[in-house]
């Protein structure tokens, strides 16, 4: 969480925790990474079971343990991750917001959310149930979706890949949701084909 009390992924975590893709640079955008391959013929579902979602939400830093989850609220989590996805793409393409989307994330994010309480070793937060967390993460969607980094929300460049970023550089010419992944991918088939050609 930021200072604001934002959620913000841990910076020192890397890219990839528990299973999960954290390269969009908002909380709000790695949770459409969710569905993996989701381009793709088969989109892979990485979170199939209540569990998954708990992991989840303990790779992004919102929980300190996995919260049970139920069925429904699983159903529920995987409706607001396609509308956040369908808002994000609107923003990009720089089309109105789908109202049902729109709707859907304006009920999410006037939820309960949890209060963060300072402790002797660092932070805490006063409820950790899934349903709270979600509405914090609608919350944050709507900041980004609604403020000025929404004009700086951009979809990789990498062949097949469907992952949103927010591009924090200074010329705003970001072109992948990662160097080390999609963009080493393309530098190694741009060398490969120099050499076809050369």
């Amino acid at each position: 969480m930021s200072r604001a009390g934002k959620p913000e992924a841990p910076a020192a975590a890397g890219e990839i925790r528990d299973g999960f893709k954290f390269r969009g640079g908002s909380l709000a955008l790695d949770f459409p990474a969710t569905l993996a391959a989701r381009l793709r013929a088969e989109p892979r579902e990485l979170l199939a079971t209540p569990h998954d979602l708990g992991r989840w939400l303990v790779a992004a830093g919102l929980a300190t343990s996995a919260p049970p989850v139920t069925g429904e609220e699983l159903e529920q989590a995987r409706e607001l991750r396609e509308a956040l996805y369908r808002l994000a793409r609107a923003r990009v393409a720089g089309q109105p917001f789908p109202e049902p989307d729109r709707a859907l994330l304006n009920r999410w994010a006037a939820g309960r959310t949890p209060a963060p309480c300072l402790e002797s070793d660092g932070m805490s937060w006063t409820r950790e149930d899934a349903s709270t967390l979600l509405s914090l993460l609608a919350r944050d969607a709507v900041e980004l979706l609604g403020g000025e980094l929404g004009g700086r929300i951009r979809q990789c460049a990498g062949e097949g890949c469907a992952l949103l970023f927010v591009d924090t550089s200074r010329t705003g010419g970001r072109k992948w949701c990662s160097m080390s992944g999609c963009g080493n991918k393309a530098k190694v088939a741009s060398f490969r084909e120099r050499r076809r050609s050369g």
